[in-house]
């Protein structure tokens, strides 16, 4: 078809001479493109584990959303006081300050709080200790948190202060080992009072980066939700705690609040109305307030720096490998200096000399490319299996190493070129 375009012959011709050279040599062909090959397999891994890595820490990060601010009651470092002979410490977020940052700061379009202890859960013979968190009906879904049986909490269960539970599925599994946990009642035990609770729903295995206000554990699993009213009324805000035959009680009201502001623009001044409000009200220092949004962005700066210290290691066995080209590349000039003095007594230019040993050193790049791309991917796969991170490989990256082999290619082959085209061809004509 004449409107189909054609590769000029003037390409062509150096790319025949130039498969038939390697081919005529294939170990030392193989054994060339083998640095080649390694390098690009290199890339392609190494790229791919950062992506992996990368992927994995701003998704715990982006689950809490970009228009959000936390903020998280802590214990604060003075001595608690005394209550008739028991030691009380009251610290952290309150209900009032829940009120404030509703009423007073605008730019707030929600503020879900929540508290969070641990406490003993029991079921009959079996036990466990558990993260007790106080949610309101949002929170799993806000949290991403999927149920695999039974029901999430709902606004009537806050409203009713209903003696309901949602479970976490290792909970579950260690409570209810042969039973169905759903509609049976679990106990909460304390040293003042046991209550039970019934249990409605069991959550499916979750791991966040969000953890409470006073627990750096972040398993969702080992968990027990009850509704946030519930936990108020019923349980009510000293939590009393037995250890060494003394008693010590916490006056906690709320553990964290998740604000929400409408616009990612208003998160810098919201954060900035929210540290003005808690330096007012907690001079102790017992409320911190985290902007997941700017945790992501030095999180994808500090990705971003991480790929590209893998990538440069990577590039080095690309630099090997173009460097082991030019070795034989020139190595072949002088194996075929005879062969090259009969081309130029045959009429052969000096550019034509050049493009040969050119388009062999792009075919020896171009082709150990293509092979460590395939290389690159299975162990890609298999790197990541070992490790338990997810295969992310873009498309950006098997283009970037093969056009990065093919730079090298054409650079490493620059050198042997023109020695091969300045090289006299009666002088080339005497070598034996």
């Amino acid at each position: 078809m004449k409107f189909l375009p054609t590769i000029p012959s003037r390409f062509v011709h150096p790319l025949k001479l130039g498969l038939r050279s390697l081919a005529a040599h294939r170990l030392r062909t193989l054994l060339t493109a083998l640095g080649i090959v390694l390098g690009v397999a290199s890339v392609i891994v190494m790229l791919a584990v950062g992506e992996a890595a990368r992927y994995q820490a701003l998704k715990q990060l982006e689950d809490l959303g970009a228009t959000t601010i936390l903020l998280r009651s802590v214990k604060p470092t003075d001595e608690p006081t005394q209550r008739q002979g028991v030691d009380l410490l009251a610290y952290g977020l309150t209900f009032r300050d829940l009120d404030r940052i509703r009423s007073t700061i605008p730019t707030v379009t929600a503020a879900t709080p929540m508290r969070e202890y641990r406490k003993t859960v029991r079921n009959l013979d079996k036990k466990m200790e558990v993260r007790v968190i106080g949610v309101t009906p949002d929170f799993l879904r806000q949290h991403n948190i999927r149920l695999t049986a039974g029901r999430g909490i709902e606004g009537g269960d806050d409203e009713s202060f209903a003696p309901v539970a949602v479970l976490g599925s290792a909970a579950a599994e260690t409570l209810f080992p042969t039973q169905d946990p759903i509609g049976r009642a679990v106990t909460l035990e304390s040293p003042d009072r046991s209550r039970a609770f019934t249990v409605i729903g069991v959550a499916a295995p979750k791991t966040l980066a969000a953890a409470g206000a006073d627990s750096g554990d972040a398993d969702f699993n080992k968990v027990m939700f009850i509704p946030f009213q519930t936990d108020r009324v019923r349980l009510g805000v000293e939590l009393m705690t037995q250890k060494a035959g003394s008693f010590s009680v916490e006056k906690l009201e709320v553990s964290q609040v998740t604000v929400r502001v409408g616009d990612v623009a208003d998160v810098p001044r919201t954060a900035k109305a929210l540290q003005s409000l808690v330096d007012q009200f907690h001079p102790r220092k017992d409320v911190t307030i985290s902007v997941p949004l700017d945790l992501l962005r030095k999180a994808e700066e500090t990705q971003r720096l991480f790929t590209l210290i893998l990538g440069s290691i990577a590039g080095i066995s690309l630099l090997v490998g173009g460097i082991g080209i030019v070795n034989i590349m020139l190595a072949t000039v002088t194996e075929r200096t005879r062969e090259i003095g009969i081309r130029r007594a045959l009429g052969a230019r000096q550019r034509d000399i050049a493009a040969q040993f050119l388009a062999e050193a792009v075919l020896l790049s171009g082709c150990g490319g293509i092979v460590g791309v395939a290389l690159g991917i299975g162990l890609a796969f298999v790197v990541s299996g070992v490790i338990g991170l997810p295969t992310i490989i873009r498309l950006w990256s098997p283009l970037l190493a093969v056009g990065v082999a093919l730079v090298v290619g054409l650079i490493s082959g620059v050198l042997p070129a023109r020695r091969a085209a300045r090289l006299d061809p009666v002088e080339a004509l005497r070598h034996v």
